[in-house]
């Protein structure tokens, strides 16, 4: 009777351990992971590149883009920290996570949409030429076998270079900044400048009489603000504030104040 009782415990133990093994449980639905709040945007921009973002004589940095960019934090609720990069290495910065956001004159291209989400365009740019005035240069195909000088890292690059008459200049130098290109060119290391015309307006225009703009110019482009592909939440929320910056007026009392007229697109 024992043994009998002891085979039956056995088999209920057994049954009993089948059971369980054969039970699974229902698995857990994750919790979809809910996006960080935005509550600080690093600006990243070259700060020598009036008058969109330079240092005033109070080492203070303002500008255009600056003051579009405080604007844009402003509604959105967020701090803002600007932050002066190399501007050659833009791309680099952003993808490193080193800044959120390049607002800097930036031009739209194809290449950099590669790698570069963009706003809608706020701004329309050309790439002007700018000589001395006692220069003989008159039009672009008097840049033959001339020393031209561009920003390293700028729009005007590969303007010039996929320009006719880009092909036939002697030599492209390349410049950390337009402040020191002018500064070749004034003092004749250069024979001629192409240059954003938000920027090379701004200078001339403080030295009337030195400089020359050519009525030929190396094309049109459009600035945007530039965002990580994968920050989808960030770039709606600039758009949107851009978007309300135009309509309410405010873009266009910002453009006055630098340009004497409202030049937003």
């Amino acid at each position: 009777m024992k043994k009998y009782v002891s085979h039956l415990l056995v088999a209920l133990l057994a049954g009993a351990l089948l059971t369980a093994c054969g039970k699974q449980e229902a698995p857990v639905a994750a919790t979809p992971a809910k996006p960080a709040e935005i509550s600080k945007i690093v600006v990243g921009l070259d700060d020598n590149f009036p008058p969109m973002g330079f240092r005033d004589a109070k080492n203070e940095l303002v500008g255009f883009d600056i003051d579009l960019a405080r604007e844009a934090a402003k509604r959105l609720g967020v701090t803002v920290e600007f932050k002066p990069i190399d501007w050659n290495a833009k791309e680099a910065e952003l993808g490193g996570k080193r800044v959120d956001v390049l607002w800097s004159g930036l031009t739209i291209t194809e290449k950099r949409k590669a790698q570069i989400a963009f706003t809608t365009p706020y701004l329309e740019n050309r790439q002007i030429v700018v000589v001395t005035a006692a220069s003989p240069i008159k039009t672009k195909a008097d840049l033959a076998d001339k020393v031209l000088g561009v920003q390293e890292g700028s729009s005007a690059v590969e303007a010039v270079e996929k320009d006719q008459a880009g092909k036939t200049v002697k030599s492209l130098k390349k410049f950390g900044d337009n402040v020191t290109a002018l500064m070749d060119l004034s003092t004749g290391r250069l024979d001629a400048l192409v240059v954003d015309e938000v920027v090379g307006r701004y200078y001339t225009a403080k030295k009337p009489g030195e400089y020359v703009v050519l009525d030929e110019h190396f094309g049109t482009e459009e600035y945007g603000v530039g965002v990580r592909k994968e920050d989808v939440e960030l770039l709606g929320k600039l758009q949107q504030a851009m978007d309300d910056m135009k309509k309410d007026g405010v873009a266009t009392r910002i453009s006055t104040e630098w340009f004497g007229k409202d030049i937003v697109k």
